[in-house]
């Protein structure tokens, strides 16, 4: 699903056009994106939760070369999703 499917379908759900929806997505998603830079984790019930995590300075290896190197510190977004939208997934399956 793109940023474009999802107004198309907010605009066929709410019945606003699309010149409407489309700011509203963008904000969503600008704000969700401040909030994780802030290190602020953002919670969505019933849907699950994003936490950017930090992680330490390691010793990796060149999958290619085999030369060991430094891969350092960063952070890597996670998503958990809530045990409801867990149940409704495994339903389908």
């Amino acid at each position: 699903m793109t940023k474009k499917d999802l107004v198309e379908m907010l605009q066929d759900k709410v019945g606003l056009p699309a010149s409407h929806i489309a700011p509203i997505v963008e904000t969503i998603l600008e704000l969700t994106k401040e909030a994780l830079e802030r290190g602020e984790p953002v919670k969505i019930s019933g849907f699950g939760q994003f936490v950017a995590k930090e992680k330490a300075e390691r010793l990796g290896r060149n999958p290619r070369t085999g030369e060991r190197m430094i891969i350092p510190a960063h952070k890597v977004l996670t998503f958990k999703p809530s045990k409801l939208l867990r149940n409704k997934i495994n339903q389908e399956t």
